[in-house]
């Protein structure tokens, strides 16, 4: 689960355009991003997109066709891959595994009983990511010339580093726990902007690209980013499952009035009969203290220029290998090759 602070987010964030993210370098959540591709991008009753083989493809055509499209507004993504989990996320990967199981088996049911609406929300919840989604992804990626990066931990927690040195100007990512992370900018429905439809309802609403500040979210609020982090513990995070009853507001005003973890882990005692379910302390460090990969300016930029597309490989790949039509397939290995020559060999400095 995001750590659940959206409440908070909608007092600060923004509305923008395509347009005012040219010319920078985003750094995508690509587990969080490629969930996405895989939920939404499903036929009517749930069932994923296949190739020949039975192998989903699902993201593949997310990654080709709506990557692609940022290109086209002169945007860099660079994608960032998780790595090893950290300890305290077992529990919460095991939950989301019994919940992936049941949806699995309610959409099953749905579909026999011929309720179209119901099977796909439990398709969706059904979603995971396996070896075969990350592979592909990170094939096609490369033959497209996206660069991406392998975290050796929580992939937010890399990219939020990259934006913190000036290396990307944002994270993209639905999910609140960049801001925990340190990220500075974080874009949402970076991928997923246009009209969807209310599941259970022939209602459409608009999508729209949002982007909110760090600063700006801790000025309003009052509070340093450690305190931020306090609050996420305080209403659960992917680390520890919060505290029962108490909510964004309510934490809001407990990291307000309380100058440590020892102060508020005193006030949920005497106060509320309350107590976290693990060390708020060790929780903490994991946003406050994370493991990434340090990188310099150089070996950044010797990722970026060296990602070049493959005309051929994108064909064959996503053609021969996975039955997508090739001419759409070339139209947009053209265009990719077309932005790649439009911005030329120019310096990282360039691209932020």
């Amino acid at each position: 689960m995001s750590v659940n602070i959206g409440k908070l987010v909608s007092e600060v964030k923004e509305s923008i355009l395509f347009d005012e993210l040219s010319g920078k370098r985003i750094a995508v959540d690509a587990f969080n991003t490629i969930y996405q591709f895989l939920s939404i991008i499903r036929q009517a009753d749930g069932t994923p997109l296949t190739d020949s083989n039975g192998m989903v493809t699902s993201h593949l055509s997310g990654i080709l066709y709506r990557v692609s499209n940022l290109l086209d507004h002169n945007i860099s993504p660079i994608f960032v891959f998780d790595g090893i989990p950290p300890k305290l996320k077992q529990r919460t990967l095991e939950a989301r595994m019994n919940r992936r199981n049941a949806a699995l088996e309610n959409w099953q049911k749905a579909k026999e009983e011929g309720a179209l609406d119901e099977a796909r929300l439990h398709a969706m919840a059904s979603t995971k990511i396996d070896k075969h989604v990350i592979e592909s992804s990170k094939n096609l990626l490369g033959l497209m010339g996206i660069p991406y990066i392998q975290a050796p931990g929580e992939g937010e927690a890399q990219a939020a580093y990259f934006v913190r040195k000036g290396l990307a100007y944002a994270t993209a990512s639905q999910d609140y726990d960049s801001f925990l992370f340190g990220s500075e900018v974080v874009i949402r429905n970076f991928t997923i902007t246009g009209k969807r439809k209310l599941p259970k309802r022939n209602i459409y609403v608009d999508i729209n690209l949002e982007r909110i500040f760090l600063k700006r979210f801790l000025d309003h609020f009052g509070i340093s980013r450690e305190k931020l982090v306090w609050l996420g513990l305080l209403v659960g995070t992917d680390f520890n499952h919060g505290i029962e009853k108490i909510g964004p507001i309510t934490a809001l005003k407990l990291v307000r009035e309380n100058d440590s973890i020892a102060d508020i882990e005193k006030t949920l005692k005497e106060k509320y009969g309350k107590e976290f379910d693990l060390d708020p302390n060790e929780a903490a460090s994991v946003f406050l203290e994370p493991e990434i990969e340090e990188m310099s300016d150089e070996d950044f930029s010797e990722v970026i220029v060296s990602s070049k597309p493959e005309r051929q490989g994108i064909i064959d790949f996503m053609c021969k290998d996975h039955g997508f039509s090739e001419d759409r397939v070339g139209k947009v290995a053209d265009s990719l090759i077309a932005a790649k020559a439009k911005k030329g060999q120019r310096g990282i400095d360039l691209w932020m």
